[in-house]
């Protein structure tokens, strides 16, 4: 279903982005510091699951504009590396601050995983990136589009769990780098803007994962 370049591909520019920390994470190490490693690694599950939910109502738009038209599917595509490359540029621009890791308030674990799914699935930014980033790596002649989409936003959830299950580890580490200090946001900005920049740019001039 994969050609093994594409696969390539989505790993590598899946691990760049989860390089550049976002407020996903500053959450889960909030909730980390204030009750526990425990409770940092059932928020982590709580936003893998909205992000999974994100993946789902994806694969289902992306698959029903496909039955529609390929070319419609193919301006998704490139619309979608555009996407990326405004979010690169936007984020370059943007003056960098120093973040903080606001106190949240005791919960449940049950909670705690109830509310890392909220806060997920009601970040429209989130819905955007998923509808920007997967279908680079589609290719409608490999097989179903659905399967497609969900295979690979398994793989990108996976891989951003343990990456986020790290800063829940290590939070008070994760803490003094994220907090207060306005090297390590400027370093955080240029990292993620470029790497948005060189997403957008390889995904939309890629011929490997293109529709025949």
């Amino acid at each position: 279903m994969f050609d093994a370049a594409s696969l390539a591909l989505f790993i590598t520019a899946t691990l760049a982005l989860l390089l550049a920390p976002g407020p996903a994470v500053l959450y889960i190490v909030a909730r980390s510091l204030e009750q526990g490693r425990m409770a940092g690694l059932v928020s982590t599950l709580g936003v893998g699951f909205g992000s999974l939910v994100h993946v789902i109502f994806a694969a289902l738009g992306l698959s029903a504009l496909l039955t529609q038209s390929v070319i419609a599917f193919s301006v998704v595509k490139y619309l979608g590396a555009a996407y990326l490359i405004y979010m690169g540029l936007r984020t370059l621009t943007h003056k960098a601050k120093a973040s903080t890791v606001q106190p949240l308030k005791t919960l449940s674990y049950s909670d705690i995983f109830t509310q890392g799914i909220i806060v997920n699935i009601l970040n429209p930014k989130t819905a955007l990136f998923f509808l920007a980033f997967l279908p680079q790596f589609v290719n409608p002649a490999k097989g179903s589009v659905i399967l497609q989409i969900v295979i690979l936003g398994m793989i990108f959830v996976l891989m951003a769990i343990m990456s986020d299950s790290m800063y829940a580890l290590i939070a008070g580490t994760a803490r003094q780098l994220l907090s207060g200090n306005i090297l390590v946001a400027r370093i955080q900005k240029y990292l993620a803007g470029t790497i948005y920049i060189a997403l957008g740019i390889t995904t939309a001039f890629s011929g490997g994962h293109r529709s025949k």
